[in-house]
């Protein structure tokens, strides 16, 4: 079995494990290695604009809010700005600070007939720590993935 097929499968587990409605749920790691090993794949970021622009991004992923900041309210724009990005038949990940946004963002894809979607656990920052910061527990950055300060 090949690696990325190896790193599905265990995603695929684990959404079956925690009982999800789409593909797949990846680690950071692996969310990594397919966007770069699996052709066609797309990493898809939800988080606000200013997050991005703040807290820092992804070099590579495709760019929808799940939320507008300010307020967060829902972007009512969110599946015709995902369809002009990303095909339907992609392998589409998606990530935000700590996959709560991104776990929505999975459903709804998958719902509008996206067949392949998979949430990156832990996402962005990962969780808070003792002290209540992110960026230590878990995520792409603790994990040491790229990244660029907005």
């Amino acid at each position: 079995m090949g690696k990325i097929t190896a790193i599905l499968h265990a995603a695929q587990q684990r959404a079956k494990d925690m009982n999800l409605p789409y593909e797949g749920a990846l680690l950071p790691v692996e969310a990594y290695e397919i966007m770069h090993s699996a052709p066609g794949a797309k990493l898809v970021d939800v988080r606000t604009r200013a997050e991005i622009d703040w807290v820092g991004k992804i070099p590579g992923a495709a760019q929808v809010e799940w939320a507008i900041y300010p307020g967060m309210r829902l972007n009512p724009n969110f599946m015709a700005q995902l369809e002009q990005l990303v095909d339907k038949e992609a392998l589409v990940m998606f990530i935000c600070r700590s996959a709560v946004r991104s776990h929505s963002a999975a459903i709804t894809a998958t719902q509008a007939g996206y067949s392949d979607c998979y949430n990156v656990l832990e996402g962005f920052e990962g969780d808070k720590n003792s002290d209540n910061h992110r960026n230590t527990l878990g995520g792409w950055r603790a994990a040491g993935l790229p990244w660029e300060q907005g």
